[in-house]
């Protein structure tokens, strides 16, 4: 077999599993999956005066095909109040003292709730750090 025709073979079935692999399935809702979000982020006032940064990594896991296209779309809200709630908490942080986890997941996955419309997205928490 020719070099060409072996290159050009390749590429024309790399194409049409790509068009395969990028066509969303139209039967019940679609699927769900994982959406990670930008990390929230919010100053700290350190003992010394000095400012620190309060950084919490998240990310949705939805089962719901609807509900993961809606968190989607509503990606850019959920890191506004995400931030805002990250802000809120690293307020009420004491100095020299850890962050709060289980206050700021409760406040996340109400905040979550809120801005899908129900629940059913489940709030996954990665590192939460103050530096």
């Amino acid at each position: 077999m020719d070099r060409r025709q072996l290159i050009g073979l390749t590429l024309s079935g790399l194409a049409w599993a790509g068009v395969a692999h990028a066509s969303p399935e139209k039967g019940g809702g679609g699927k769900g999956g994982y959406l990670s979000l930008p990390t929230a982020t919010a100053t700290v006032l350190r003992r010394d005066g000095r400012r620190g940064v309060m950084t919490v990594e998240t990310g949705l896991d939805i089962a719901d095909g609807a509900l993961m296209e809606r968190a989607r779309l509503s990606q850019p809200r959920l890191s506004a109040v995400y931030n805002e709630v990250v802000r809120i908490a690293a307020e009420r942080l004491l100095p020299d003292a850890p962050p709060d986890v289980e206050w700021l997941v409760v406040a996340l996955r109400h905040a979550t709730d809120s801005i899908l419309g129900k629940p059913g997205a489940k709030l996954l928490l990665g590192t939460v750090m103050v530096a």
